[in-house]
């Protein structure tokens, strides 16, 4: 595999890749937000020419988006087009990692050719994003993969994530508290993201878009209590019943297309994560 620049390689998925591609032996170039602004031209244009680049750097929790729009527009789109406009330039193909985009799901499994409608600002960015990304594939000649993450956890994630903040309850031994017990999402551990990231460097002609998930989806009730089996505690769990705004109350991927294209398979169990987690925080 050839050299890759790395953007967002201080976060949390971008820390996972960059270990994965040095133990592969890959030359993997960092970008992390003391390197640059991805938003800003200079700081491409002062990176090495290279054949793939992972682009990873982003805003990317929800809440925050509703009240600083501005800057995830910013980030998000203007930093991906920054990216295409590298890899137009140096004859580079590009992995573009998104995210859910499809907003309330009108069937589920939910397969990337169903209609989107994202119902947040993140996912609006990130959507953009995509649509940047197809365009410079089909008029400009730039190969890009794109990954629709759903709902990634593992070691590292911010601790105001739903997983991390379960767990560090767990372990304070007090109540576990959350907003709501309904929700239901699919999740996907680091390590198989890291993998389907890898898989998707290998393609190098046209333009690609896949879900990335597990195929399977959990509420937050059943994930308090897949944790806490784990954990073997049985503590009092206290929901404040209260919905997010624009709340999607089920996420389950089709990933059969990411089967097809990638090669790839989630090959972790949510609950063999949870022991990994528990193991390592």
């Amino acid at each position: 595999m050839t050299d890759v620049i790395v953007t967002g390689a201080t976060g949390f998925i971008g820390k996972a890749l960059v270990q994965r591609l040095l133990h592969m032996g890959v030359k993997a170039i960092p970008l992390g937000s003391l390197d640059g602004d991805v938003a800003e031209a200079a700081t491409w244009e002062s990176l090495p020419k290279v054949a793939a680049v992972v682009h990873l750097a982003g805003r990317s929790y929800v809440p925050d988006s509703w009240s600083d729009g501005a800057s995830f527009i910013r980030t998000n789109v203007l930093g991906t087009e920054q990216a295409l406009a590298y890899c137009r330039r140096q004859g580079a193909r590009l992995v573009y990692v998104s995210a859910y985009v499809y907003g309330i799901p009108s069937e589920l499994p939910i397969a990337e050719t169903h209609p989107i409608m994202p119902n947040n600002p993140y996912a609006l960015s990130k959507r953009m994003a995509e649509q940047l990304c197809e365009f410079a594939s089909r008029f400009q000649g730039v190969s890009v993969t794109v990954l629709r993450i759903f709902n990634v956890y593992g070691p590292g994630q911010r601790p105001e994530f739903l997983i991390p903040s379960i767990i560090r309850q767990v372990k304070e031994g007090k109540e576990i508290r959350v907003m709501d017990l309904k929700p239901r999402r699919d999740f996907v551990y680091l390590d198989d993201v890291v993998d389907a990231i890898v898989k998707a460097l290998s393609v190098t002609q046209g333009f690609n878009l896949v879900n990335i998930g597990s195929g399977k989806s959990l509420s937050v009730e059943e994930i308090i209590g897949c944790i806490q089996a784990a954990a073997g505690t049985d503590l009092p769990v206290v929901s404040e019943a209260t919905e997010r705004p624009q709340e999607i109350p089920d996420v389950r991927a089709d990933i059969t297309l990411a089967k097809r294209v990638l090669g790839w398979a989630p090959q972790l169990s949510f609950l063999s994560g949870i022991n990994r987690l528990l193991n390592v925080e």
